[in-house]
């Protein structure tokens, strides 16, 4: 896939030139060629009886550039909806509420301004508006736009699905997994805003969290939270201590291994009424080069042995009381999660939802195509 990506980039990047120019001929230039082949005095025939029949009009053509920029425009609409699936940064709200308000707008047009003017064209010349077929940017507008509407609300007010962009929330979650978003559990907020106008519940201790990265707000980052306001929290060698209570930590004989981390500790932890499994290494962390074991494409191993590994480090140690309206964020891949350890506390209006279910599992990178086992996993 990382090899197609630049054909992809490229192909979607003239898709919206190429829209442009169609939406222009199928409003305003295919309409004239269509008069024009409709007004154009048909040929006669002779009928069985002698008696003359008049032909059927020709049909309009296409010039033979607008005949292939029709035929390629498929394939580059397919490219830029790839190009949107495949971004980490794309806000897919922002994206439907344009989606909504552009098929709307078209739809819209076309009853009241479009439309008559192309029934007027039609009588002008003899012909019933329907000799002049409407533009299939219209028709298109037509039936997005109700299901577009839909989708909106129902991701912008009940459930949203998201893919795991990383391996920070291992073993709960992996690479590739997709998941479903609960948008309400934490009361319903406006599309893009993100603004709250209804509260309705929450965030608890130990949820899986999707939130807006504090660094970069377009950015969706997934991590389990620790931490609520006015929590004093304290991790030292994976162990964190909230107000003071150590949180439940059991560490089991059983070693953690899936050919690209190999020999982490597996730990059962529980957070509020939350039991989950956490990985972590003892000691520092061997950063190693590619693995064989390794069945992901371009992912380092990481090996934890029985000693510090030379030039690896440790997680350090975090302490911090975690201010009002705000929340701390921790991945269960301790050793391999950017959180806010490094880069602090989620405002309350970051949030976006809680993740509740697997839905599909599909990472590209992975040989061996989905663990179907993982489909339809609740998240603990």
């Amino acid at each position: 896939m990382s090899q197609l990506m630049p054909i992809v980039v490229f192909l979607s990047w003239l898709s919206l030139p190429v829209l442009i120019v169609c939406i222009f001929d199928d409003w305003f230039l295919r309409p004239r060629r269509t008069l024009a082949a409709v007004a154009a005095p048909a040929t006669s025939t002779g009928a069985a009886d002698g008696a003359a029949v008049p032909a059927p009009p020709p049909a309009p053509r296409d010039p033979p550039v607008m005949n292939l920029l029709y035929n390629v425009l498929p394939v580059l609409i397919a490219a830029a909806v790839l190009r949107l699936l495949l971004a980490e940064r794309l806000d897919f709200s922002a994206v439907l509420l344009g989606i909504t308000v552009v098929t709307g707008l078209v739809w819209a047009l076309d009853a009241l301004w479009l439309g008559p003017q192309r029934a007027a064209a039609a009588r002008g010349v003899g012909r019933s508006p329907e000799a002049v077929a409407e533009p299939g940017t219209v028709d298109y507008a037509r039936s997005f736009f109700p299901v577009a509407l839909v989708v909106l609300l129902l991701r912008s007010f009940v459930f949203e699905p998201y893919r795991i962009p990383s391996d920070s929330m291992m073993p709960t979650l992996l690479d590739g997994d997709f998941i479903i978003v609960n948008k309400y559990t934490y009361g319903l907020r406006l599309p893009v805003l993100n603004y709250k106008v209804v509260g309705i519940g929450e965030p608890q201790r130990g949820d899986v969290v999707v939130f807006r990265w504090p660094v970069d707000p377009s950015v969706n980052f997934i991590k389990r939270l620790v931490g609520l306001p006015g929590d004093h929290v304290e991790v030292h060698d994976n162990l964190i201590v909230i107000n003071g209570k150590p949180v439940q930590f059991y560490v089991g004989p059983q070693r953690f291994n899936d050919g690209c981390y190999v020999n982490l500790s597996l730990a059962r932890e529980q957070l509020g009424a939350h039991q989950h499994e956490a990985i972590f290494c003892p000691v520092a962390l061997d950063r190693a080069p590619l693995l064989p074991s390794c069945k992901r494409s371009g992912l380092r191993g990481y090996v934890c042995g029985d000693e510090d590994a030379p030039g690896g480090m440790r997680a350090p140690p975090f302490v911090g009381d975690v201010p009002p309206g705000h929340y701390l964020m921790m991945g269960d891949n301790r050793d391999n999660s950017d959180d806010g350890r490094s880069w602090g506390y989620v405002p309350e209006e970051n949030l976006v939802g809680k993740a509740t279910r697997i839905w599909f599992n599909w990472d590209p990178r992975r040989s061996g195509g989905p663990i179907w086992s993982r489909i339809g996993a609740a998240i603990p």
